[in-house]
C-alpha cells in the first residue's frame, strides 16, 4: 500500500510539474510573440517609410533640380538649364527617368516649347497629341497642381523674377501657423514627364529588392482610384504598413545645387545651404484650403531685406502623396505570420512535453508490468512446485512401501509400478511443457513445416487425451469439416496445441462434462476450436489468458492445479504457423478457444 501511494504521489506531481511548465511556456510565448509582432510591425513600417522617403527623393530631386526664374525663358539662354540638366543627369541613378521636358507659357497666346536633348535648346514641338493632352488638362498651367500621376507628369511654376540673388537656403517653417504669404505672379509651367517604365521597372523593384528582398512580404502601390501600379508576389489584399508616394512636402525636399552640402541619408537639414549665390528660400507648409491639396510657398529674400513669394506649389491627390504603398506579409499578415511561429513553438513545446509525459508513463507502466511479471514468475514456481510435490510424494510413497515389502502380491507390485509410471509421466510432461515454452521464448525451437490434414491431426489429439478424457468421463463432440484444405504444419506441434486446448477445457469444465472440437475453412484459414461449458472467463481477465504464467484470481483461489503456460504455448504455436489463437467466454458460460492456421498454397 505504501509503495502503490507513493507511486501515485509521484505519476501526480509530474502531472502537475508538466501542467505548470506547460501553462508556463504558453505564457512566455504569448509574451515573446506580442514583442516580436510590434517589433516586426514596426520594422515593416519604417521599411516602407524608406522606400517611400527613397522614391520622393528621386522625384523630389527631378522636380526641384530643374527651378528656374523667368529671365531664362524670356532669354532663351538655356546655359543653365542645361547645366542642371546635364548635373541631374551625373548625379542620378535613373537617368532615363525624365522622358521630356514642356514649358507652357502663363499666356494663352504663347505656343508651347518642347526641350530638344540633341540641340540643348527648347523649341515649339508643333500641334500633337501630346501637346493637346497636356493642354486640355493643364492648360496655361496657371491653376496646376505639381503632380499628375496618371501622366506621371510633374508641373514646376515658374514665377516672374526681375533681381538676381546670391545665396539659396531651405529652411523648415517651425511655427505651426505660418504668416500669410502673398502669391507670386507666374510666367508659366515647366512640365517634367517621367518615363512610366524607368518608374514601375526599375526604381520600384529596385527600391522593393532594397527594403523587402526574398519573398517575405507582397508589396502594392496604388494610385488614388485604387488601381494597381507596381506589384509583387501578386499584391496585397490588406495592409500591415503603408506609405504615400509622389510626396513633395517640404520635409523632403532636397535641390541638386551643391553636392557638398547633400546630407548622405537623404534627410533635410533645419537650415541648409545651397549655392554660393544670396538667395534664401524659406518652405513651409500653408494651411490647406482643401482635404485633397497641399500648398507650398517658397520665399525670396537679399540680405536683411524685405521677403517675397516666388513659388507656389500645391499637390494633390491625397495629404501629401498620389500613390499609396502598402506591404503585407505573405501568411495574410505580420499578426498571422507571429502567431503561426507562435503556434509551431507552441506546438514543439507542448510535444516534447508530451513526449516526457508519456516516457513517464511509459516507465511507470513499464514498471508495474515488471512487477506483475515478477509476481507471476513467483507465482509460477510456487504453483509449479506444488505440482511437482504431489507426483514426487505419491511416487516416494509408492517406492517406501515397495522397498518396505508393503506390496509382496503381484497384483499389488504391478498397481505401485503403475502408479509409478503415470506420476512420472505427469512430471514429465510438465517439465517438457516448461521446456517447450523456454525454447519458444528463446528462439531455440525448430518447426517442421509440412503439407498436411488438419482432420488427422485432430483425431490423433484426441487419441493423445483419450485417458483424461475417460477418467473425467466427459463427453466429447466433433464437428470436423469434410472439405478442408491443406495446411502447412508442424504435426507434433499442432497436435501439441490442440492437447493444451482440450486439457485446458477439462480442467476448468466445472460439473459440465461436456466438450467440442470442431475444425471449419474460412477466409483462406482452418479455424480449430474447442469449446466447453464450464466456469468461464471474466472480460477484464480474457485479455490476459495468452499471457505467460497469468492466471485470473478465481482459479488460483479455487486451487486449480496449473502453471499458467498451456495457452501461452498454443498462442506461440499459432503464431509460428502464421495464425492466431483468440478466445471467446462467457463468465459461467463456458469458453471456446481457436487456433487460426493459413491454409497451403
Amino acid at each position: 500500500m505504501k509503495r502503490s501511494l507513493f507511486t501515485n504521489l509521484v505519476i501526480g506531481g509530474l502531472a502537475v510539474l508538466l501542467i505548470m511548465l506547460g501553462a508556463t511556456q504558453y505564457r512566455w510565448q504569448s509574451q515573446i510573440s506580442e514583442n516580436e509582432a510590434e517589433k516586426m510591425q514596426k520594422r515593416v513600417q519604417e521599411d516602407v517609410d524608406r522606400f517611400s522617403g527613397d522614391f520622393d527623393h528621386e522625384i523630389q530631386n527631378a522636380y526641384f533640380n530643374f527651378q528656374t526664374e523667368s529671365d531664362t525663358w524670356k532669354s532663351k539662354d538655356w546655359t543653365a538649364f542645361n547645366e542642371r540638366f546635364e548635373y541631374w543627369r551625373s548625379k542620378t541613378t535613373y537617368p532615363t527617368l525624365i522622358r521630356d521636358f514642356y514649358f507652357l507659357s502663363a499666356k494663352g497666346d504663347d505656343p508651347p516649347l518642347r526641350y530638344d536633348r540633341e540641340k540643348r535648346e527648347f523649341l515649339p514641338p508643333g500641334d500633337t497629341d501630346e501637346v493637346r493632352k497636356l493642354r486640355e488638362r493643364l492648360g496655361d498651367g496657371t491653376n496646376a497642381r505639381a503632380v499628375y500621376a496618371d501622366l506621371f507628369a510633374l508641373v514646376l511654376p515658374i514665377p516672374e523674377s526681375g533681381r538676381k540673388f546670391e545665396q539659396i537656403m531651405i529652411r523648415r517653417t517651425k511655427s505651426e501657423t505660418p504668416p500669410a504669404m502673398k502669391m507670386p505672379e507666374r510666367y508659366g509651367s515647366l512640365v517634367i514627364l517621367l518615363d512610366e517604365a524607368t518608374i514601375k521597372e526599375q526604381v520600384l523593384r529596385d527600391l522593393a529588392q532594397k527594403y523587402f528582398p526574398g519573398e517575405e512580404f507582397r508589396l502594392s502601390v496604388n494610385d488614388n482610384q485604387g488601381s494597381p501600379v507596381f506589384q509583387t508576389l501578386g499584391g496585397t489584399s490588406e495592409s500591415d504598413a503603408d506609405a504615400l508616394l509622389f510626396d513633395l512636402s517640404p520635409n523632403n525636399f532636397i535641390f541638386y545645387a551643391n553636392k557638398d552640402i547633400l546630407p548622405s541619408d537623404g534627410k533635410q537639414k533645419e537650415s541648409v545651404i545651397l549655392t554660393s549665390r544670396v538667395e534664401q528660400h524659406a518652405l513651409s507648409d500653408l494651411p490647406r484650403t482643401e482635404p485633397s491639396k497641399s500648398t507650398v510657398n517658397v520665399e525670396v529674400h537679399r540680405g536683411d531685406g524685405p521677403r517675397r513669394t516666388v513659388l507656389t506649389t500645391t499637390t494633390g491627390g491625397g495629404s501629401h502623396g498620389e500613390w499609396t504603398l502598402s506591404a503585407q506579409h505573405v501568411d495574410g499578415s505580420v499578426a498571422a505570420f507571429v502567431n503561426g511561429v507562435r503556434n509551431r513553438n507552441l506546438g514543439i513545446g507542448f510535444g516534447v512535453l508530451a513526449l516526457l509525459g508519456i516516457a513517464v508513463g511509459a516507465i511507470v507502466y513499464s514498471t508495474q508490468r515488471a512487477r506483475e511479471h515478477a509476481q507471476r514468475q513467483v507465482d509460477f514456481v510456487s504453483s509449479v512446485s506444488h505440482e511437482f510435490r504431489t507426483p514426487l510424494a505419491v511416487i516416494y510413497s509408492a517406492g517406501e512401501n515397495l522397498a518396505d515389502g508393503v506390496a509382496r502380491e503381484r497384483e499389488q507390485v504391478n498397481q505401485y509400478g503403475n502408479l509409478i509410471k503415470g506420476e512420472g509421466k505427469k512430471l514429465s510432461l510438465m517439465v517438457e511443457q516448461i521446456l517447450e515454452f523456454a525454447g519458444s521464448n528463446s528462439g531455440r525451437r525448430k518447426f517442421k513445416f509440412a503439407d498436411s490434414q488438419v482432420g488427422t491431426i485432430i483425431e490423433n489429439a484426441v487419441e493423445e487425451c483419450r485417458p483424461i478424457i475417460e477418467e473425467g468421463r466427459f463427453i466429447i463432440e466433433k464437428n470436423i469439416s469434410s472439405s478442408l484444405p491443406l495446411v502447412r504444419a508442424d504435426q507434433g506441434a499442432l497436435i501439441q496445441a490442440i492437447q493444451n486446448l482440450i486439457a485446458n477445457s477439462i480442467k476448468y469444465s466445472g460439473d459440465d462434462r461436456w466438450l467440442r472440437v470442431s475444425a471449419v475453412n474460412g477466409g483462406g484459414v482452418v479455424k480449430i476450436s474447442v469449446s466447453d461449458r464450464g466456469i468461464g472467463i471474466g472480460k477484464s481477465e480474457l485479455r490476459h489468458v495468452f499471457e505467460p504464467f497469468y492466471r485470473a484470481k478465481d482459479v488460483v483461489d479455487a486451487q486449480i492445479h496449473g502453471n499458467g503456460l498451456g495457452l501461452s504455448i498454443v498462442k506461440q504455436i499459432a503464431e509460428a504457423h502464421g495464425g492466431r489463437a483468440t478466445a471467446v467466454s462467457e463468465k459461467g458460460k463456458g469458453s471456446t478457444f481457436v487456433i487460426e492456421i493459413p491454409q497451403s498454397k
